[in-house]
């Protein structure tokens, strides 16, 4: 018999943020590889689009429009993710945001409530509703499942001007740690992916900035900015069952930035 451990075929992914960026080039790669895939974001043409795109890998897609800043939309999705999908086996908690501020004492409070409430609380409540649900199908007998948080090179390096954010990715990492510990027992694991310069929506204004494509790209060692496609090996390898005994670690995606 074959080695397929990358076949996603059965298997159903749950991306937070998954109409654009790292979220949908993740969501793409998983549906080449076979899996049912639910998209969540905020903008509904995008959701549209994003569905369009998996589709044409002729598997299931459901997509949702959800704030994941707000608990009780976060709780109806998981919901209707199952209910629509039967189950869900992996969840990508990747919506975030990125606000930045002049210096750290000119920052508003306002701003790092608002970073907070996507970047942390909605990764809180995205894994805490869906451990329930990997829990209640592993007490049945169906065990297994797999939680990712995607953090970012912020979390370990000093981000000037950015210490919300910062800390929020920070605090992704300890909180998949702490998952991985206690939920291992249902065989569920639980990891952190931490992206380096990738160029997406959210880093746009970096990515026309003459000054950082001579400074900091260059620094690089694989001399280029990330793009979403990227991240397609790193998630269907954690949504699949070659990962199943790989816990509580951290993949940093950046090529080779963060020991250059």
């Amino acid at each position: 018999m074959a080695y397929k451990p990358f076949d996603l075929s059965g298997k159903v992914a749950l991306v937070t943020g998954g109409n654009g960026g790292i979220g949908l080039g993740m969501a793409d790669a998983m549906a080449q590889s076979g899996a049912a895939v639910a998209i969540w974001g905020t903008n509904e043409e995008k959701n549209a689009k994003a569905e369009a795109q998996l589709k044409a890998h002729s598997v299931q897609v459901y997509t949702r429009k959800v704030n994941v800043a707000n608990e009780q939309e976060v709780i109806d999705g998981i919901g209707e993710t199952v209910k629509a999908l039967g189950r869900i086996d992996s969840v990508f908690a990747n919506a975030g945001v990125g606000f930045g501020s002049p210096s750290f004492v000119d920052m508003k409070t306002e701003t790092y409530r608002k970073t907070l409430a996507v970047n942390l609380d909605g990764v809180f409540w995205t894994l805490r509703e869906s451990c329930r649900h990997m829990v209640d199908r592993a007490k049945s007998g169906d065990t297994g499942g797999s939680l990712v948080g995607v953090a970012s090179l912020a979390a370990i390096e000093g981000a000037a001007r950015n210490q919300a954010y910062a800390a929020t990715k920070g605090a992704v990492i300890s909180m998949m740690k702490s998952c991985a510990v206690e939920f291992a027992r249902y065989g569920i694991r639980a990891n952190s992916i931490l992206p380096g310069w990738i160029a997406t929506d959210m880093t746009a204004n970096a990515q026309e900035n003459k000054a950082f494509a001579e400074k900091v790209i260059p620094r690089v060692p694989a001399r280029r900015w990330g793009e979403p496609g990227d991240f397609g090996g790193v998630a269907v390898y954690l949504a699949s069952d070659a990962s199943s005994y790989h816990s509580g670690d951290t993949f940093v995606i950046d090529g080779g930035y963060a020991i250059f």
